[in-house]
């Protein structure tokens, strides 16, 4: 990580700490992954059922990271952070507490607020923190806490499922992001910008969803949003429903582990080759790994498609969060950030509900076949439309040219 090198002792400290609390905080989120929905099927939920709860959670974030956005802007990174952690710990609890399936998607809407506010104050942070000429590295190596998390937590989280029993699940789960907390109230909080001038916060989110700048990425993120979502709700149980010896915590520590790999290297190599071929590959990466679960008939096959989402995955949040940072100024990013992943947790609301009914009606199997096919259209509309127009769009996608929305040159 030669990018730290050149950073004064008290800006390495303060992104040691935000790196650490970016891990606990992922790794409570990620140990129900695998877990969860099994918790829903043992209490007697039905597929669709367990899709309705599931989605709430990105009911949550899609309904408030917006409002989050513009409080980053307002306040300060920080108190996102806070309050990230602070739902993170209490919702494990309401899962133990609550048993009607009403009352269990509203303690998953609760406790999507945590991803809401943690992603956005801590991409923001990053953000601001990164030198441009090395920005996709920096913000590379920091959303290793994603994927790292992503493969301790499933692990831990089965093991306890299976050997401790629910209650001891929720229990950690809260306790590690009760950690977290500790964590990020050791963060410094840097001083806020300058604000742009005011104007209606309606108008104002409208006119940056609609900006060329923003409006392809948001989209290409609610398609993908719907595969990642359809996939992580329902695998677990699609693992289970083939019978094949494989725990479907595995597939998420795969994943996780390609995640961590490709990240180490693709955003240093964003920063000399562009962030729209590495974005083109992360979607292409997505749409082999739908392909692969619809074929998928031994536990080597899923592995791998495990690894490939993971590579899709740990490229396309990384570049995307770079891409945005390079397309906007410091005193509107916290906003451009919730709009833009605000299309990924659309797609991440609309797929648990809608995949779920369709999975009731032909499996699970053509259901990621049907994924499949948005993954692939996402890619077709960012190879023709990220840029002004066609031939810079494809060009753009190939790595062939620089982002001409970029506001921020090395």
């Amino acid at each position: 990580m030669k990018a730290f090198d050149s950073f004064d002792a008290r800006l390495r400290q303060n992104l040691l700490v935000l790196f650490t609390a970016g891990l606990l905080f992922w790794s409570s989120m990620a140990s129900l992954l695998p877990t969860l929905p099994l918790y829903l099927e043992d209490e007697g939920a039905s597929k669709q059922q367990i899709g309705i709860v599931m989605g709430g959670f990105a009911i949550g974030l899609l309904v408030f990271r917006p409002l989050l956005g513009r409080l980053a802007d307002q306040s300060g990174r920080k108190i996102l952070l806070l309050i990230g952690v602070i739902v993170a710990a209490i919702a494990p609890f309401g899962y133990l507490v609550f048993k009607s399936m009403s009352m269990l998607m509203a303690v998953r809407i609760f406790h999507g607020i945590s991803i809401a506010a943690f992603t956005t104050g801590y991409s923001a942070l990053v953000a601001d923190l990164a030198p441009v000429a090395i920005r996709g590295e920096i913000i590379s190596y920091m959303s290793l806490t994603a994927p790292i998390g992503l493969a301790i937590g499933p692990i831990l989280g089965g093991y306890l499922q299976a050997g401790a029993g629910y209650p001891a699940l929720f229990l950690v789960a809260s306790e590690l992001a009760f950690i977290s907390f500790l964590g990020t109230l050791q963060v410094a909080n840097p001083p806020i910008p300058a604000p742009l001038p005011t104007e209606n916060s309606d108008r104002q989110f409208w006119r940056l969803l609609l900006s060329p700048r923003v409006r392809i990425p948001a989209l290409v993120m609610l398609l993908v949003g719907l595969a990642v979502g359809t996939l992580h709700t329902y695998v677990a149980l699609f693992i289970k429903s083939t019978q094949i010896d494989l725990n479907a915590g595995l597939f998420f520590t795969a994943a996780a582990i390609a995640s961590f790999s490709i990240r180490i290297f693709a955003g240093r190599a964003s920063d000399r080759l562009g962030r729209g071929l590495f974005i083109t590959g992360s979607i292409l990466a997505y749409t082999l790994s739908m392909l692969l679960l619809w074929q998928a008939n031994s536990a080597i096959a899923f592995l791998i498609a495990a690894c490939l989402e993971g590579c899709g995955g740990g490229t396309l949040i990384s570049m995307i969060t770079t891409m945005m940072a390079d397309r906007s100024l410091p005193q509107e990013r916290g906003r451009v950030f919730a709009i833009c992943v605000a299309g990924f947790d659309l797609g991440i609301a609309i797929a648990a509900p809608l995949l779920g009914s369709i999975a009731e009606q032909v499996g699970y199997r053509h259901m990621f076949a049907l994924c499949a096919g948005l993954t692939f259209l996402a890619l077709l509309i960012f190879l023709t439309q990220s840029s002004k127009n066609l031939s810079l769009s494809v060009r753009f996608a190939l790595g062939r040219c620089e982002d001409v929305y970029s506001l921020n040159k090395p």
